[in-house]
């Protein structure tokens, strides 16, 4: 399957493509009944495979594992992986990227943060010299085939922003991103200084960026929206609840909400897909 090239073609359609940020198998699957694509986030699977913050602490084997489950259960979707600054060196951001493909992913989110890295909406942010991040950048180009990848920068001040735009741009990258941008104009210059290389917005509640819906983005020329962590927040909240209502009530569940056969659907509709993409890949393994 040429997952990059679907989401290659997906990205230069007319309007908004939104990809949802996941953090484990659970949310993938509820997230998968709604929406084409996911955004496989550092940041949410920081969060619930090590109970850590986004401060570059993944090991690149655990995202290609975690993917390669995603893959399997969901063959269907598109895939967008952040892997932070690629895990090292450009040597070692090439072989995550070309680990990735070969186990379906979609396109990566390649940035050009220095370590200690950050949250691309918090602060302390420090950004690699141009010329190392494009290095790191060319040697995950050279590598892929068919990956989309998404040439990112973190720096902070504005003029810094544009200009590193621009030098994006002008890579081999399909998709620009500038995180942290903090108002619509400033999303609207970047459109401009890009040129006509699609351009990928994150929103992340109570970070930095305006929360704007599709349509504003697409008035603003945006092609793709990642949203992080919509389901790591909203499993915060409602675990946090439902565990004080648990508290409150004396240890008696709520009568309310999901119960065992509505997950047990859920889940088994997995199981059908992965069985599924079993039979393609055996298939594609006898051709």
């Amino acid at each position: 399957m040429n997952y990059g090239t679907a989401l290659r073609r997906e990205v230069r359609k007319s309007g908004v493509t939104p990809l949802i940020g996941v953090y484990d198998m659970y949310s993938a699957s509820l997230a998968a009944q709604q929406f084409s694509g996911m955004f496989v986030s550092g940041f949410g699977f920081a969060a619930s495979y090590y109970g850590m913050p986004d401060i570059g602490l993944i090991a690149w084997s655990d995202m290609v594992a975690f993917v390669q489950r995603l893959r399997l259960a969901f063959p269907d979707q598109h895939l967008l992986v952040d892997i932070d600054d690629g895990y090292g060196d450009p040597e070692v951001a090439a072989q995550v990227a070309a680990s990735l493909e070969r186990v379906g992913a979609s396109g990566v989110i390649l940035e050009d943060q220095k370590r200690p890295r950050r949250c691309g909406h918090a602060a302390g942010k420090q950004v690699l010299p141009l010329d190392e991040y494009l290095t790191k950048l060319d040697a995950v180009l050279q590598v892929r085939t068919d990956l989309l990848v998404v040439a990112r920068t973190d720096a902070v001040e504005e003029g810094q922003m544009l200009h590193r735009a621009e030098a994006l741009a002008d890579t081999d990258a399909d998709v620009v991103l500038v995180d942290g941008v903090r108002s619509v104009d400033l999303i609207s210059e970047v459109r401009t200084r890009v040129g006509a290389k699609p351009l990928l917005f994150n929103q992340i509640a109570g970070g930095v960026s305006p929360r704007l819906s599709l349509s504003e983005l697409g008035e603003l020329g945006v092609n793709v929206a990642i949203y992080s962590t919509p389901c790591l927040f909203a499993a915060h909240t409602a675990i946090a609840q439902t565990l004080r209502n648990l508290h409150a009530n004396d240890g008696r569940l709520d009568e309310d909400g999901v119960g065992v056969a509505a997950s047990t659907r859920l889940l088994e509709r997995n199981m059908i897909a992965r069985q599924h993409c079993d039979q393609l890949m055996l298939l594609g393994n006898q051709n």
